[in-house]
């Protein structure tokens, strides 16, 4: 059987399976859960891909699964991946009325279309003709929130990261890895677009800034106490006064909330707690900014006679999207949609997790549509469900056969022209080097 006979077979399977996808994608969107409480939609994924014959793990980190198509067939091995976790939108109209979760970032629809390349392949037969072997990685915790929650469970022992991806990496989930491969929603119709073959992505670095001062009362004798809320303020205004220093080209966004800004009104601040993210496209320009926005804090604390303590935690990485896949992907995604509405590369500087894999292993990231709204927002919702659900599983599948057919010949070629930037484990010590606690007084 040739590539385009398999690609025929995977293609047809897709339409076979459609209600199935679509059936999967509502039952995840109606019980979102935020990262590292995926409980439900760990085993709601786990028993969709057993149901397909696959041996599946189970919890892979702290939630989480994977299963295993060709398990132990020699030549490359892929991992198909979706992540598990929403968001949280209160504001949002389908969202959890009790936690405010929501998958307003279609994590649901990308675990389905991982779902769906994995029924296609098994369900046509085309996946015992490849040369290779594919992972069905259900992943956990890509968006960085909920910093107290995963704290905890740092503190436990049941994680090392607070990134999904960084704890499976930590954990050797892709050792066995050659190359990974998913698909993203964005809202890019509105700029005449379908789908990307790559996008960029800035990495960012987590703060977490205690301010302390002392109370007093603030109306009778404000003169007594440190005011730990004037110190994030400053803080705060000191980070917008470095702005001017950021260099157009590494795309540096840093944005802060108030967590705690004091107990009552008419008491002097004396505890204050501020939660910081700084974004760079690169790792120098990373670094470089998030040292301007320590300085800031020191500043602040010594300018107000208080103190700050600072908790850094690695977030995620800057994306690297490897070129041969994305070129790969895109020959696949010409037979869908016309060349003029695949976008070559979409410019972001929102962060994905799938940046930390990019620094050591070829990582495709593809951009595909079918919603509209701001991601992460009340707006959110998806308007074509062929676009969102469906052309995503025929795309990515016949990427698989493209790479794993013919002795995987276009595998070999992705692996011979990647240059990682570092070495899995020269990764995990990045990351160990960026966490940091810092304390400053007057």
């Amino acid at each position: 059987m040739d590539k385009e006979q398999m690609k025929q077979l995977v293609i047809q399977q897709v339409d076979r399976d459609r209600d199935a996808i679509l059936a999967l994608g509502k039952e995840i969107y109606q019980h979102p859960e935020t990262g590292y409480r995926e409980v439900r939609t760990t085993e709601t994924l786990a028993k969709a891909l057993e149901e397909l014959g696959l041996p599946v793990d189970r919890n892979i980190a702290y939630t989480g699964c994977r299963g295993y198509a060709n398990k132990g067939k020699k030549g490359p091995k892929i991992a198909v991946m979706g992540e598990l976790d929403s968001v949280v939108c209160h504001n949002h109209p389908d969202c959890d009325p009790t936690t405010g979760a929501m998958h307003a970032c279609g994590h649901n629809i990308q675990v389905s279309v991982m779902y769906g390349v994995a029924a296609a392949l098994i369900h046509s037969g085309v996946m015992e003709q490849l040369d290779g072997s594919v992972d069905f990685m259900a992943v956990p915790a890509e968006e960085y929130i909920e910093l107290d929650y995963r704290k905890s469970l740092r503190d436990e022992g049941k994680i090392r990261f607070y990134a999904g991806k960084a704890e499976l990496a930590y954990r050797g989930a892709y050792d066995d890895v050659d190359m990974c491969m998913m698909a993203h929603n964005f809202p890019i119709e509105a700029d005449g677009y379908k789908c990307a073959p790559m996008n960029t992505g800035n990495g960012f670095i987590g703060k977490k800034t205690h301010f302390l001062g002392k109370q007093s009362h603030a109306g009778a004798a404000p003169w007594d106490g440190v005011n730990a809320l004037n110190m994030a303020t400053i803080a705060i205004n000191s980070m917008h006064a470095q702005r001017e220093t950021f260099k157009d080209k590494d795309c540096v966004r840093i944005h802060q909330i108030i967590n705690r800004g004091g107990d009552i009104v008419n008491a002097v601040p004396d505890d204050v707690e501020l939660e910081t993210t700084v974004r760079a496209r690169n790792l120098t320009a990373l670094k470089d900014a998030n040292d301007k926005v320590n300085r800031c804090i020191r500043g602040a604390a010594i300018a107000m006679g208080g103190s700050a303590t600072v908790e850094d935690s690695p977030g995620q990485m800057p994306l690297a999207a490897d070129k041969t896949m994305a070129e790969i992907f895109k020959g696949n995604a010409v037979r869908f949609y016309p060349e003029e509405k695949i976008l070559p590369c979409m410019e972001s500087t929102a962060s994905f997790d799938i940046g930390d894999l990019s620094l050591f292993m070829p990582v495709l990231h593809c951009i595909t549509s079918g919603v509209e709204g701001g991601l992460h927002s009340k707006d959110y919702r998806v308007i074509d469900l062929e676009d969102a659900f469906i052309t995503p599983v025929k795309m990515l599948a016949c990427t698989v056969i493209d790479l794993l057919a013919d002795g995987a010949s276009e595998a070999a070629r992705v692996k011979k022209n990647f240059k990682p930037e570092m070495t899995k484990d020269e990764y995990i010590q990045l990351l160990l080097s960026l966490e940091q606690n810092l304390t400053y007084k007057d």
